[in-house]
């Protein structure tokens, strides 16, 4: 339960630095930083490749003494018995290039914890997906729950201002939520084949996928280098990519640990502590109404992620 709960803190870190890469803010209330780049898809690749061309080496380096047989199973994926398991984790890495793209772009255009809030509607798509390929309809209950987090959702919108343009919140808002469906086809994926794959090499094929998807990415789209500011680049991107590799593995560990479900609860604390830490950190308020928006759809998902708790807690009683 702690593991999951410390990854949610850990990538809350990590999200502020993105928005910090993208917008400037006075850190801490002593450090005026950030605004090196625009938030658009080129620099989100730019930005995932520099972090990943990092953290894929030094999680390959750290595998094997966080799991002695990381190697062993990494090898064994390549034989004919486990060509699904294969492409179940190339599919998680594409799947994982794709919203985490979206999400920096959200983050880079509205409020952090606004952004991480609509992303975090995931388990609606999630109970939706399921539905559609598994044939779990969803009950009254389910049904219910999902229209709480979708009022909520809708309550952290925010208004156009001279800080935001509705052009920023329409895109910041596609974007979160497009990530957010995203990341659903990825969880349904991962929890089937974490069954069969440990979640240390796992976790690192996602991440070398997203490194060679977003450098192939470069290719195509690459920014203009010389208007950007690389040494801030560099050490965000270096922190980022920590805390991510550290906050990725902490999560997938609890998923193993004490289930999908249960992880999902407690993972559902992530928007508002990621809207606690931004006020912290960067001085990033929300409204009353922004900030109701948040709690409502922090309740929700919890409702939602814990609906067999309820049911299993009716019949005992």
């Amino acid at each position: 339960m702690l593991t999951v709960l410390l990854s949610s803190f850990v990538l809350a870190f990590h999200n502020i630095t993105v928005r910090v890469l993208f917008s400037e803010h006075l850190v801490l209330g002593l450090f005026l930083l950030g605004g090196y780049v625009k938030p658009d898809l080129q620099n989100s690749f730019l930005l995932m490749f520099m972090r990943m061309l990092l953290v894929v080496p030094l999680m390959a380096s750290l595998a094997f003494k966080l799991y002695p047989s990381a190697f062993r199973e990494f090898r064994e994926l390549f034989r004919r018995d486990r060509t699904d398991i294969l492409i179940l984790a190339f599919s998680c890495g594409v799947l994982m290039f794709v919203y985490i793209a979206s999400l920096y772009i959200a983050i880079g255009l509205i409020p952090t914890g606004i952004a991480m809030t609509l992303f975090f509607t995931y388990p609606v798509f999630t109970a939706l997906l399921a539905w559609k390929f598994f044939g779990d309809r969803p009950t009254l209950y389910r049904w219910l729950v999902m229209g709480i987090i979708l009022v909520g959702s809708v309550l952290t919108i925010p208004q156009s201002s001279a800080t935001y343009s509705s052009y920023d919140i329409a895109i910041g808002i596609l974007a979160s939520v497009g990530a957010g469906i995203v990341y659903a086809f990825y969880s349904v994926i991962a929890q089937k084949c974490l069954e069969k794959f440990h979640p240390i090499p796992f976790t690192w094929i996602g991440f070398a996928s997203t490194l060679l998807l977003s450098g192939v990415s470069l290719l195509f789209f690459a920014p203009p280098s010389a208007q950007l500011d690389w040494t801030p680049m560099w050490i965000g991107s270096i922190f980022s990519g920590l805390v991510s590799f550290i906050g990725h593995t902490l999560n997938n560990l609890g998923i193993r640990m004490i289930g999908a479900t249960t992880a999902s609860i407690i993972g559902s604390s992530s928007p508002a502590l990621t809207a606690l830490v931004a006020w912290v950190t960067i001085s990033e308020t929300l409204n009353v109404i922004q900030s109701l928006g948040i709690g409502v759809v922090t309740l929700g998902i919890a409702l939602l992620s814990g609906e067999s708790f309820i049911q299993s807690f009716k019949i005992r009683s």
